[in-house]
């Protein structure tokens, strides 16, 4: 791009990742507010992520990760973010470069961004892993009344509970 020219979209993409760090931050400081919980997903191979090998393995393009009920050691910087999580009661610890991220969705706050993949990693159709989960739709989210979550092992759960019907 000519230097005679203002970038309004790099300037969108940076202003919304300011976004997503200050929630970060808003929850590694005071706890995550009743009611709330992130989906967050990112780009596994993108410079600076730090991901466990067998995780990169499971998902070797995108993954989506859940900040609700167990996570541990959020701490976030101006550049990155990084958290424990449990993986099949494993616990391990994720580091992400808010460039890395493609979505952040907070479904109780009907609340979504949509990120340009980092450059380099815009592939048309990422591939999964067959036990991936699908990327949350950035809409309002419904979960069915009086309806518990199904888990599918050690933790997990099914985001289809959470796509409107």
């Amino acid at each position: 791009m000519s230097q005679d020219t203002i970038d309004y979209h790099q300037l969108m993409q940076g202003a919304m990742r300011d976004v997503v760090r200050r929630a970060l931050a808003i929850v590694a400081e005071s706890g995550l507010p009743s009611g709330h919980f992130f989906y967050v997903t990112f780009v596994t191979q993108a410079p600076g992520v730090e991901v466990a090998p067998e995780l990169v393995a499971r998902y070797p393009d995108e993954m989506t990760i859940i900040i609700q009920h167990q996570f541990w050691n959020l701490e976030v910087d101006d550049e990155k973010f990084s958290v424990a999580l449990s993986f099949s009661s494993v616990q391990q610890t994720l580091t992400v470069p808010f460039s890395a991220v493609v979505s952040f969705v907070d479904p109780p706050a009907e609340f979504g961004l949509r990120f340009a993949a980092p450059p380099g990693f815009e592939a048309e159709e990422p591939r999964r892993a067959k036990d991936a989960a699908a990327e949350p739709d950035l809409e309002p989210v419904a979960e069915p009344a009086g309806a518990a979550p199904r888990r599918t092992g050690d933790n997990v759960v099914s985001l289809e509970d959470f796509r409107k019907r």
